[in-house]
């Protein structure tokens, strides 16, 4: 079953539609919200000073380069991510874009299916195959250059 049609000619531009539900389609939350950070412990500090926020999750990511903080809001994260080495894509990232909004994190029920959907639908992909995540969540990133220069994070609980 495809979750996305091709109506618009398979730009890739997200002109397709999703069939589940008109609510959201697919996507059944936003997860959270990553924001690149040259200072961790700094931005963490900001959060609790502003917002009298606290980190729910603290986890360095070998795999990706990074080390996170999850900040709790509602049923969703403020992801504040710092790159760990100099090869890693977020470190890329911030070279070319500095401080700011790195991607947005979408709950999804099957990241597999959903993955292979948009790929058949014409997305770019960063990942051909879902992976372990933060918290021990599946995940895979789609490309911005088929998203409206947004990355997007299928993330599955």
């Amino acid at each position: 079953m495809s979750l996305v049609g091709d109506e618009e000619g398979g730009s890739g531009q997200g002109h397709g539609h999703a069939h589940a539900d008109a609510t959201g389609g697919v996507l059944t939350d936003i997860d959270h919200v990553g924001i690149a950070v040259y200072d961790l412990d700094a931005a963490v500090g900001w959060y609790r000073d502003m917002f009298g926020a606290t980190v729910a999750h603290r986890e360095r990511i070998e795999s990706d380069g990074v080390e996170e903080a999850l900040i709790k809001v509602a049923d969703s994260y403020i992801q504040l991510l710092t790159p760990v080495t100099d090869t890693s894509p977020l470190a890329k990232f911030m070279e070319r874009n500095g401080e700011g909004l790195h991607h947005v994190g979408y709950r999804v029920d099957d990241c597999a299916e959903v993955l292979e959907s948009v790929k058949g639908a014409g997305a770019r992909v960063v990942d051909e195959h879902p992976r372990t995540g933060s918290r021990g969540t599946t995940v895979a990133f789609l490309h911005p250059k088929t998203s409206f220069a947004t990355l997007i994070e299928l993330v599955q609980e």
